[in-house]
C-alpha cells in the first residue's frame, strides 16, 4: 500500500540539524577555506557562493558519471568551479561562463592555489553565446547552471542536446528561497517556478528537486 503524502517523512531543519548535516562532509581544504573568507568579503554578494556540502556533493557527482567535459553556466568566485574540477578524471576539462571580470579573478587566484587551474576554462561572454558556439554533438557529461534565473530555460535548451545519455544536468536554487513554490511568485522566483515546470515536462531527462541548499534539481539524460 502506497503512503499518503500527507504522511511522508520529514526532518525539521534547526540549525542543529544543518550543522549535524554540514558536518558529514568532508572538511574544506585550506585553500577552499580561504576561497570562503574572500568571498563573505565581499558583502551582499557573498550568498551567491554556493555552501560547502553543495561543492562536495557536486565532486561526488562528477565523480559518479566520470565526467571529461562539465559545463558550468555562473562561475561567480569559482567554489563550485573548484569543486566540479576536482571531480573530472585525468584529462577533463570544466567550460565555466561568466560575465564579471572581478568576481572570476577572485575564483582564478583560487583555482590556481588549489592547482585545478589547466583544467579550467574561463569564458568572460553572454552565456547564451557561449554555448550556441559549442559543438552540437552529445559529448557533454555534466552540467550546473547556478546564473541569471530568467536565462535557465534557454541554457537548459542549449545544453540538453549536447549532453550524453547519461549524462548529468543540475540547476542550483529552484525553491529561490521557497519563494518558487507559490503560485504568484514575481520576478525571479516566477522565472525559476516557470523553468522547474518545464524541466519536469521535459521528457529527454528523468529528474529529481533534492532540498540541498536552496534547492538543487538533477536530472539524468535518457
Amino acid at each position: 500500500m502506497s503512503m499518503p503524502l500527507s504522511n511522508v517523512k520529514n526532518v525539521m531543519a534547526t540549525s542543529e540539524v544543518c550543522a549535524y548535516l554540514v558536518a558529514q562532509a568532508e572538511p574544506p581544504s585550506a585553500v577552499q577555506r580561504q576561497l570562503i573568507e574572500r568571498t563573505r568579503a565581499l558583502g551582499g554578494p557573498a550568498e551567491m557562493q554556493i555552501p560547502h556540502e553543495q561543492g562536495v556533493f557536486l565532486t561526488l557527482l562528477a565523480k559518479l558519471v566520470n565526467a571529461r567535459r562539465i559545463v558550468e553556466v555562473g562561475t561567480f568566485t569559482g567554489y563550485s568551479t573548484l569543486a566540479l574540477a576536482e571531480g573530472l578524471v585525468p584529462g577533463g576539462r570544466v567550460l565555466t561562463c561568466d560575465i564579471s571580470e572581478e568576481w572570476t579573478s577572485i575564483a582564478q587566484e583560487g583555482w590556481k592555489a588549489a592547482g585545478v587551474a589547466d583544467r579550467i576554462d574561463l569564458k568572460i561572454a553572454p552565456a547564451l553565446d557561449t554555448l550556441r558556439a559549442l559543438p552540437s554533438e552529445p559529448v557533454v557529461d555534466l552540467v550546473f547552471l547556478d546564473a541569471d534565473k530568467p536565462g535557465y530555460q534557454a541554457y537548459w535548451e542549449e545544453l540538453v542536446p549536447r549532453v550524453r545519455l547519461g549524462g548529468l544536468l543540475l540547476a542550483d536554487n529552484v525553491l529561490y528561497g521557497g519563494e518558487a513554490v507559490h503560485a504568484d511568485a514575481k520576478g525571479n522566483a516566477l522565472a525559476i517556478r516557470e523553468f522547474n515546470k518545464h524541466v519536469r515536462a521535459d521528457d529527454r531527462v528523468e529528474s529529481v528537486m533534492l532540498t540541498v541548499a536552496d534547492g538543487l534539481t538533477v536530472a539524468r539524460k535518457c
